[in-house]
């Protein structure tokens, strides 16, 4: 199995190096991230400026390339730029929770849907943004739980949330609002976005927001199809 790694926290980010260690075991490891964070950057890819891409050291054994670009891109250099193919994409994992109807925004999770562009399988890994520990001893039962219900034979894009030592898993599916923003005035004309949970509280544990409020980890089959097929059948049958 050949196995590319990416991420939105950049090629920095504490876990990478871990998780790269991890996929190591299943197969044949390529690492492309991001050079810095691109947190929030979505399916977004750079079709004008020059971008910059570095092999580095991540000391763990494997290929791995710093890219000036976001996740999706970091995936397109691998697929279109390498011209490598893959049989398997890991991003992740995110420092910070990936829920309910934000996953929209989420470069970490963008990065699986350019994976879905290209018809790779790929599974996004978000955490707690206190401890990523808690995710990485969480890993081998996150694999066996894919293996046993042979999830990669029933969809190809799943997202993945990983409490802090959580309660088990559940299979959910996408929640609404997890986070909720506001624009702060800082003076002369300027504004910064500050974010914030939702502070709703649910107790439907088939949603990833409750699921993961609730302690559980969370694994929510995506689809890279963006059809009202309801809506479709309607006016065309």
């Amino acid at each position: 199995m050949r196995i590319l790694i990416t991420n939105d926290d950049g090629i920095g980010a504490p876990s990478l190096p871990h998780l790269a260690a991890f996929a190591k075991r299943l197969g044949e490891v390529v690492v492309v991230a991001p050079k810095v964070e691109q947190s929030g950057k979505s399916h977004a890819i750079e079709i004008y400026k020059k971008i910059e891409i570095k092999e580095v050291d991540l000391g763990v054994g494997v290929r791995a390339y710093a890219m000036d670009s976001t996740p999706a891109d970091c995936v397109r250099y691998a697929v279109l730029g390498l011209k490598e193919h893959f049989d398997l994409i890991l991003s992740g994992i995110n420092r910070g929770f990936n829920l309910g109807k934000d996953i929209v925004y989420s470069g970490t999770v963008g990065a699986i849907f350019e994976g879905g562009r290209l018809g790779i399988p790929a599974v996004a890994l978000s955490t707690d943004p206190r401890d990523f520990t808690s995710a990485l001893n969480a890993l081998d039962g996150v694999l066996s739980f894919f293996q046993e219900k042979k999830l990669l034979e029933r969809a190809s894009l799943f997202n993945v949330n990983i409490p802090i030592d959580h309660k088990g898993i559940r299979v959910t599916r996408q929640g609404d609002l997890y986070f909720t923003d506001e624009f702060e005035h800082i003076g002369n004309d300027i504004y910064v976005q500050k974010g914030h949970p939702v502070p709703q509280i649910g107790e439907d544990l088939t949603l990833d927001t409750d699921a993961v409020r609730g302690g559980y980890l969370s694994i929510t089959p995506l689809s890279y199809d963006r059809t009202n097929h309801e809506v479709f059948r309607a006016l065309t049958e």
